[in-house]
């Protein structure tokens, strides 16, 4: 188990290298001048060419991106473009506030959409099913962004319940989760129901039937263990898109997260930002793979045996 563990953590270092590679380049060759953006249109070109030098991007591309390998090797991530703060201090600071947001958001999706998926295949073609196919339907189609919106209109605008925005008390949470884990309830119910009713039709639930076992645990002791496995690897997936999604939800709730910096940083084409930023849900999205792998070993023991 530990040398799996040490394994995936070494294979995680190209991963990084080859997306700080790309979304160097792409920053470096997008157009826009970082220097104008930070002084201004009306700076003069002394202070512009002075700002460039000091912050070595007269060097050639690959001076630079070494460089800066070099300083994230050691922990430092750079400084900002835009307002002379630490990367990474900053990253520090706002990265648990998208962790909550999207831990919150997977933890309502999976309360939900487990015990509908598995209800919806129990009870196929039934009112339920009906009711929880039209929600994976929806849930699928509407963009996060636009669920938030009409989720702003309605409770914060029309109705006054909940903030609009912020992150003053445990109701400022309630829309930004719902909006990400909209999506990401509607793909693990369906999953759920697909994986129970390929289950619910093997050869060991019939004979636990004519055995009498109780469907109550005929379904929770039997049949779920062995639909967790997709169920695990889906929600692995969406909790890493969530932590995405969590840029458009930071975004249109005003939360002060490492997506809102990021989108900042991007439209001040401020590259240690940005970078820092790629990197830190980059790292989050590989350890979150791990997690899952690791899970896949208590729910089965025969995948945990290969592990070894």
């Amino acid at each position: 188990m530990y040398k799996y563990i040490i394994k995936r953590l070494v294979m995680m270092v190209p991963v990084i290298i080859g997306v700080t590679l790309i979304i160097f380049l792409i920053m470096a060759l997008s157009p826009g001048d970082p220097a104008r953006l930070a002084l201004g249109d009306m700076a003069p070109q002394e202070s512009l060419d002075a700002w460039r030098a000091e912050r070595g991007l007269n060097d050639p591309l690959i001076v630079r991106y070494t460089k800066y390998m070099g300083n994230m090797v050691r922990g430092d991530l750079g400084t900002s473009y835009a307002n002379g703060r630490n990367v990474s201090t900053e990253i520090k600071s706002r990265f648990p506030i998208t962790l909550k947001l999207a831990v919150v958001g997977m933890i309502v999706a999976i309360l939900i959409a487990l015990p509908l998926g598995i209800i919806s295949a129990v009870k196929q073609y039934s009112l339920i099913d009906g009711v929880a196919t039209i929600i994976g339907m929806l849930g699928i189609a509407m963009p996060s962004f636009w669920v938030g919106l009409m989720m702003i209109l309605l409770f914060s605008l029309k109705l006054g319940w909940l903030p609009s925005g912020g992150i003053e008390g445990w109701k400022s949470m309630i829309m930004p989760a719902a909006s990400i884990g909209f999506g990401c309830c509607a793909n693990i119910m369906r999953v759920t129901r697909s994986s129970m009713l390929e289950v619910i039709r093997t050869d060991y639930i019939r004979t636990a039937k004519a055995k009498g076992v109780k469907k109550r645990d005929i379904i929770g002791k039997h049949a779920l263990k062995n639909v967790l496995i997709p169920v695990v690897t889906v929600a692995g997936l969406q909790f890493g898109s969530m932590m995405g999604g969590a840029v458009i939800a930071e975004t249109v709730f005003a939360w002060p997260g490492v997506g809102t910096y990021m989108i900042n940083s991007i439209n001040a084409k401020d590259t240690p930002a940005v970078m820092g930023s790629i990197i830190c849900f980059c790292i989050a999205f590989s350890i979150i793979n791990l997690l899952v792998d690791l899970v896949y070993g208590f729910i089965d023991p025969r995948i945990k045996a290969e592990y070894k």
